[in-house]
């Protein structure tokens, strides 16, 4: 419900002094908050539920700030009344609590849904989605695969490294021999060079 604003410049009576067919004055206790379009059709329902005289007491006894929403409220129940006459504004007032519980509630399985979903969406995207594993799997099987090659690589050349190892280091222990025996003319790089080695007077 809208326009309960007051305007004196566009009524020269207010709605309740319209229905109650009086002269508008600058006291009047209405005219703040039933000069409006509807406001005489609304002043008939709050003379007719409550009373124009009760209405009027009402507004006086209140401060002038709280005058605005007690005169909507009024006005509000009153207009509710009228359509409902067993319950009123209470009626309207279920029914928007209704909605509200049912909002709620609906607001409560799309969250759970949400989070169903996104947790749905997560597991495919990482564990069930046959691209990914597919891909997953084949990377595993080249990595073996590479695997048992460079094994197989080292199995086949360890015995002839090892052998050149051992050659190699077999000739670095001789060649010093020779060498010492060639320099003290004792034996050189031949046959007989162990036993003459052993021999030798150190």
């Amino acid at each position: 419900m809208t326009g309960f604003a007051y305007s004196s410049s566009s009524f020269s009576s207010c709605g309740a002094c319209k229905f109650l067919r009086r002269k508008c004055s600058d006291q009047c206790v209405f005219a703040p908050f039933f000069s409006y379009e509807e406001a005489t059709s609304h002043f008939a329902a709050v003379h007719k539920v409550f009373g124009a005289s009760n209405v009027s007491k009402l507004l006086l006894h209140l401060p002038v700030h709280n005058r605005s929403h007690a005169a909507i409220t009024v006005a509000y129940e009153a207009l509710e009344r009228m359509r409902d006459p067993t319950y009123g504004c209470i009626a309207h007032i279920f029914a928007l609590q209704q909605e509200v519980a049912s909002l709620q509630e609906e607001i409560e399985i799309l969250g759970s849904q949400i989070a169903n979903f996104t947790t749905a969406t997560d597991t495919v995207a990482t564990t069930e989605n046959p691209f990914i594993e597919l891909q997953v799997s084949q990377q595993l099987s080249d990595f073996v695969m590479n695997t048992d090659d460079y094994q197989n690589h080292l199995f086949s050349q360890l015995p002839h490294q090892t052998f050149d190892h051992r050659g190699q280091n077999d000739a670095q222990m001789i060649s010093p021999l020779c060498c010492l025996g060639e320099e003290n003319g004792y034996f050189g790089c031949n046959p007989n060079a162990m036993e003459n080695f052993a021999s030798y007077p150190w």
